[in-house]
């Protein structure tokens, strides 16, 4: 509950010269307008072709495009009205809602990265065994874990967050409601929530990434036994796109989240979180389907249904 009485908060954190707001409104649109439509694609072609949805890794990649929709749905619409409104605010309920989900589907990118890392762990070094490890009940059981997951340590946070006192300051220098952002302007004891910061949310961001870095020292030795160069690229070739995303992914988040509370920049927040938050939502569809045969083999397929249902 807001023990302050604080009905909204203004959001500050981009530019507020009205040439810059016509530039950024643009931009930011049509970062949207590609993140939807790249990532509707990949679900939508995931769905509708079996032998995708019944691929593990497409399994998962179906899942984290939709994190990726909901990731910058909770933030670059309100971006957008406050880019056009002359006044950038967002209400109390309204702030603790976006920041719920904004935590809820960055979590969830973050355990299904892991998740399609072990994938790959398992299509590599137990091939023999990887349709009975990876059956459509484990990957269903590991999906629904990130999302479970993400949303109760969002939950959290977010009641944590809830019963901070707001008393003078209702400005943030951000451009959407986050814990830190919010842990400078309250003005009650927040070491609960900061030690909490510092213990159970590394660990929920550096446990993923932990998996994923011991999945991929695995793989690589296992490449590195292949006798063959052109077996040692097809196995790299298969790793490829994820270990991109998974750079691109925790090279931001750690220059934003694993520092000290202390250390907390505004400006240095802002630029890490439009990177993180907006761009490479966007970039990951490019990322898993410019070199991807069988995602492009399964747009002929769905075209060719297409056209055969329009011919009829």
């Amino acid at each position: 509950m807001n023990q302050t009485g604080i009905s909204e908060f203004v959001l500050l954190g981009l530019s507020t010269q009205p040439q810059h707001q016509n530039l950024l409104f643009l931009l930011f649109l049509s970062f949207y307008v590609l993140t939807l439509l790249g990532n509707l694609l990949i679900v939508l072609l995931i769905r509708l072709d079996h032998h995708l949805l019944r691929t593990p890794m497409y399994f998962f990649l179906s899942h984290l495009s939709l994190a990726d929709l909901g990731f910058v749905s909770s933030t670059v619409p309100k971006i957008l009205v406050n880019l056009v409104s002359p006044i950038k605010a967002i209400s109390y309920s309204g702030c603790l809602t976006q920041m719920y989900f904004f935590l809820t589907f960055g979590n969830t990118d973050s355990f299904l990265l892991a998740c399609m890392a072990y994938d790959r762990y398992v299509a590599i070094c137990r091939p023999l065994h990887y349709t009975t490890v990876m059956s459509h009940k484990c990957c269903l059981v590991l999906a629904c874990g990130s999302w479970i997951l993400s949303a109760l340590h969002s939950l959290l946070y977010t009641l944590l967050t809830s019963r901070l006192s707001f008393c003078s300051s209702w400005e943030i220098p951000y451009f959407f409601c986050d814990v830190y952002p919010l842990l400078e302007l309250s003005c009650s004891s927040t070491r609960l929530i900061k030690t909490l910061a510092q213990t159970e949310g590394v660990v929920d961001i550096l446990g993923p990434f932990v998996l994923i870095i011991i999945s991929y020292m695995r793989i690589f030795c296992a490449i590195m036994k292949v006798p063959s160069a052109a077996g040692k690229r097809k196995a790299f070739s298969t790793c490829g796109s994820h270990l991109t995303v998974v750079v691109l992914f925790y090279g931001t988040i750690s220059c934003l989240y694993f520092q000290p509370t202390s250390a907390y920049s505004a400006q240095k927040g802002t630029v890490t979180s439009l990177l993180y938050a907006v761009v490479i939502p966007m970039l990951n569809p490019f990322i898993y389907t410019l070199r991807n045969h069988d995602i492009k083999a399964a747009i002929v397929r769905l075209w060719e249904k297409s056209r055969r249902f329009q011919s009829k």
